[in-house]
């Protein structure tokens, strides 16, 4: 699963520690200045922690200043004067925040996580302020009452029902009395997500796993003790071998060790991640944001979180999210089952008497491949260097919608392993600019997400380009041999690659409305799109190369990926979908949670059946996703993004891969649209129907057929 992040707040920030004064630098802030950088692009050579208060208080002070100018505007309210104004205020503080918010993900720092900690009460209130101003909201009403009269295009006619309703949505037609309940409500929640994150990073960097026995390297790839000594060198350690939690790290060895103590050490280690009872732990804080979120709902009419949040997105309710997690899981679970019992077929034909543990699982799944197929992910890294991966992506794009990338050398970045592109149409005209940074630091939260720095929107007619971000943590490059990425990786990068095509291509008059602004359940379906095209052997014979010979990847090989194309489909779609189906446990409650993390999971996983050999792809405490990144009530929109990916791609299959006449409706009816329109309006505008699951299913080996072979 590709750990996307679309839209980054302070509440969304990482890790912990340390306090931190409000520092005054107002002369020489960079945010009080024009960017006189290339693009405009945030001058990050001369941003320093010590600007970023200053500036977000400023920020603040001014948008209320604007918020104040619009209410006691004596003019009747119009779609101009009221929702318009409210568009364009609070320039300054989103152009603080989104900086702020993104360089605490992607390169933060002891200083900017105390800042973040000081800072997040303050915009939660400054939220509320605009959010719970009755005057506010009375002019925006009386717009909204008479929409008819004002002669609204459809973006104009959609801003303003996305803003009437966020009004009435984040308790607008509250009494004054339940207004403050609110309130403090949200400030604990922007707080305690806060907290969650940062304690997941911390947990996340704490440990290490320091090996100097040769022995128990055994089975490890070469690849992956290169990287190993290396860390090793770079943490202190001579002679050694560093085993970090970063995915690049602990996947691969528990893939391949073959000392099954140390897999169960690191495997510990890594699903224990907030939950040791230490100064980090999670477990309090996610109980009582589910709590607070189930309060708030209710404050504001909805039985539960997932009412709430599921109003606004495709799948409208609870009950039909339920409806597709079930129709999905028994296949998959069947499934996830003839595969443990295949392993503990190998386990005793070894000659071992053991039972499948959790930390067993990937290990023999690899081996298991490799009986099945006789493949071997090593042997397909060599092929995926990262440089010509990059080169693949592009090429796919340029085919289908003629866009170049040229290296920016000239510009500001975060950090010196970020590098700038930018990005053209065929006719050489601007597009936006786009960062890419791949490889793990502690400064970074883990996963794979896109971001912006400046989302796209229109002034005096004229298109505002994007500055668009992907952050990734692909495995590292060594002395040896440059980054080679594993076919996950590989899958990841066209993924994160499409959220930024629906960042960098959007063409909206509003920012509110531009790019990735659109229902969780829509948003993956740009990037889950795109991964079919990785996959395709014309495409890959087009970017695989080894990286020593310069071979082009062999058929027999492409073959065998193939081949083995929904080989770990049980595992990999069950895992998922038991995180998805916890999400909405937590959220789906009418009464408040009186009993633990670990009880509550527990009953969740019992109630649909979860196997004992395999745990939710996310465990409470350390689910980012649901408790400090956005995706509440909305885990299971990968899932649904992927019956419209697998649904979207039968376009080109069914014609041609590189069918410029599908990309071009693909672009205009999905990429550049955002969110000024219904997602399924969207869709069907650019499919002609409404999508099937079929697809789907045949895709991860779970339809009818599948499910016969697994009984």
């Amino acid at each position: 699963m590709k750990k996307s992040i679309i839209a980054l707040s302070l509440a969304g920030a990482v890790l912990a520690s340390c306090g931190v004064g409000d520092q005054q630098s107002d002369s020489m802030n960079p945010f009080f200045e024009a960017y006189n950088t290339p693009f405009e692009v945030p001058p990050f050579d001369k941003i320093k922690n010590e600007h970023f208060a200053p500036a977000l208080r400023e920020g603040m002070r001014l948008h209320q200043e604007e918020i104040d100018a619009i209410v006691n505007n004596p003019e009747q309210p119009t779609f101009a004067n009221t929702i318009e104004a409210m568009e364009n205020s609070g320039e300054l503080l989103a152009k603080v925040s989104i900086v702020f918010g993104n360089l605490n993900s992607a390169n933060t720092s002891d200083e900017l996580q105390a800042i973040a900690r000081e800072m997040a009460p303050e915009l939660s209130k400054h939220s509320d302020n605009i959010n719970l101003n009755a005057q506010l909201f009375e002019r925006v009403k009386q717009v909204w009452e008479n929409k008819d009269s004002f002669s609204l295009n459809a973006e104009q006619h959609k801003l303003l029902e996305k803003s009437y309703k966020s009004f009435v949505r984040n308790g607008a037609n509250l009494n004054d009395s339940d207004k403050e309940k609110l309130r403090e409500i949200n400030s604990k929640l922007s707080v305690l997500s806060l907290q969650f994150g940062q304690n997941v990073l911390a947990e996340t960097n704490a440990y290490k796993l320091f090996i100097d026995n040769e022995a128990d390297l055994s089975g490890l790839p070469q690849e992956l003790r290169d990287v190993a000594f290396q860390d090793a060198e770079m943490a202190g350690e001579e002679e050694k071998y560093l085993f970090t939690l970063q995915n690049p790290s602990v996947m691969p060895f528990l893939q391949y060790a073959d000392n099954r103590d140390l897999r169960k050490e690191i495997w510990e280690a890594y699903k224990n991640r907030g939950d040791q009872g230490n100064d980090k732990d999670n477990n309090e804080i996610l109980i009582e944001m589910a709590n607070l979120r189930l309060e708030k709902a209710n404050l504001l009419g909805y039985a539960t979180h997932a009412d709430y949040v599921l109003e606004e997105s495709m799948a409208k309710n609870p009950q039909n999210v339920q409806q597709l997690l079930n129709q999905l899981w028994t296949p998959a679970l069947a499934k996830a089952k003839k595969e443990r019992d295949e392993m503990q077929a190998m386990i005793a034909a070894e000659g071992k008497d053991f039972q499948l543990e959790p930390w067993d699982w990937r290990y023999y799944e690899e081996k298991l491949r490799v009986q099945k197929f006789d493949l071997d992910v090593q042997e397909v890294k060599p092929y995926f260097a990262l440089d010509k991966v990059q080169e693949g992506v592009f090429m796919v794009v340029n085919k289908l919608w003629g866009l170049t990338f040229s290296e920016i050398t000239n510009i500001p970045t975060y950090h010196p392993e970020a590098k700038a592109y930018e990005v053209k149409e065929a006719d050489g005209s601007h597009v936006g600019v786009l960062y890419m940074d791949f490889h793990p630091r502690a400064s970074k939260r883990g996963g794979a997400w896109m971001t912006s720095y400046r989302p796209q929107k229109k002034v005096n007619g004229e298109r505002k380009a994007p500055v668009i971000s992907i952050v990734c943590n692909f495995s590292k490059p060594t002395g040896n041999a440059p980054a080679l990425l594993t076919f996950d990786e590989v899958t990841t990068f066209f993924h994160e690659f499409g959220h930024a095509l629906h960042g960098l291509l959007s063409n909206v008059q509003y920012r509110s409305l531009a790019g990735t602004s659109v229902p969780r359940d829509l948003v993956e379906l740009p990037s889950q799109i795109m991964e079919n095209w990785a996959t395709e052997p014309e495409v890959m014979k087009q970017y695989a190369f080894h990286y020593q010979t310069g071979e082009v990847i062999p058929d027999a090989l492409i073959e065998k990926l193939q081949k083995s194309g929904t080989f770990g489909q049980g595992f990999g779609t069950t895992e998922y979908l038991a995180a998805s189906f916890l999400d909405m446990d937590y959220h789906s409650r009418t009464t408040p949670i009186e009993v633990g993390a670990a009880e509550f999971e527990n009953a969740s996983m019992n109630n649909i059946g979860l196997i004992d050999e395999i745990i939710p792809r996310y465990r409470s405490t350390y689910f980012q996703h649901i408790f400090s990144g956005g995706y509440s009530s909305g885990y299971y929109s990968y899932i649904w993004s992927g019956v419209l990916d697998t649904d979207a791609f039968q376009a080109f299959k069914e014609t041609e891969l590189f069918n410029q006449e599908k990309a071009l409706a693909f672009r205009r009816e999905i990429l550049e649209r955002g969110g000024t329109d219904e997602p399924m309006n969207m869709y069907v505008n650019f499919r002609g129907a409404e999508p099937k699951i079929d697809a789907l299913l045949k895709k991860r080996g779970l339809d009818q057929a599948a499910v016969d072979r697994t009984k």
